[in-house]
């Protein structure tokens, strides 16, 4: 069976039209810059790509955040970025680390805590967030600028969420639905990593 009749036969199901939707917010994602400079998706790519080659060629890292959905997110890109990649790649999100900062220093804290303990100078971090309004992930973000640590932020929901404008680059896709912006989120870190790989 071809492509083109694999298509055709979904058109029009509940299925294919999820994944027209999820494949129109993936095309429609919208790329910022720090100074809220709007930029195509595939030169958001390509900076992503070059900032995680050039952090591992400093010999820095990259670290992954987020909250439920968006932590198995962030550890499943740090085990393919470091396994596949051969980029030094981690996630905070160990769960006594987790525990032991919430407990002691509140929630909004566990990650920002960790990033002034681990973050330096050069690392990157990737900060996932659906609704890009979750305190510990700002709060996180905070902790990396005053690092001099580079962002990389991916959020949804609301167009004017908080976590949009803090990233020196940041991935907007536009729906209220977690599915559709956890799959897309997901799927455009790995975009970075597969196309950096060689895939074409």
């Amino acid at each position: 069976m071809t492509a083109a009749s694999i298509a055709t036969r979904y058109v029009n199901t509940l299925a294919g039209r999820y994944i027209d939707t999820l494949a129109a917010l993936l095309r429609a994602t919208e790329v910022s810059t720090d100074t809220r400079a709007s930029m195509p998706l595939d030169e958001g790519i390509g900076w992503m790509r070059n900032a995680a080659r050039e952090t591992h060629r400093r010999g820095n890292k990259i670290v992954f955040i987020g909250n439920g959905g968006s932590a198995g997110i962030a550890s499943h890109l740090a085990i393919d970025y470091s396994k596949n990649g051969s980029l030094r790649s981690l996630a905070f999100n160990d769960a006594a680390a987790l525990t032991c900062l919430s407990n002691d220093l509140g929630y909004e804290k566990v990650f920002s805590e960790q990033i002034a303990l681990h973050g330096r100078r050069g690392d990157l971090l990737v900060a996932i967030s659906s609704s890009g309004a979750s305190a510990n992930i700002l709060n996180a973000v905070k902790a990396a600028r005053a690092a001099a640590v580079s962002i990389v932020t991916l959020s949804g929901f609301a167009p004017d969420n908080p976590l949009r404008r803090t990233g020196d680059i940041n991935f907007y896709v536009r729906s209220d639905a977690y599915g559709f912006v956890e799959v897309a989120h997901l799927a455009l870190c790995h975009a970075v990593l597969d196309i950096e790989l060689g895939w074409h």
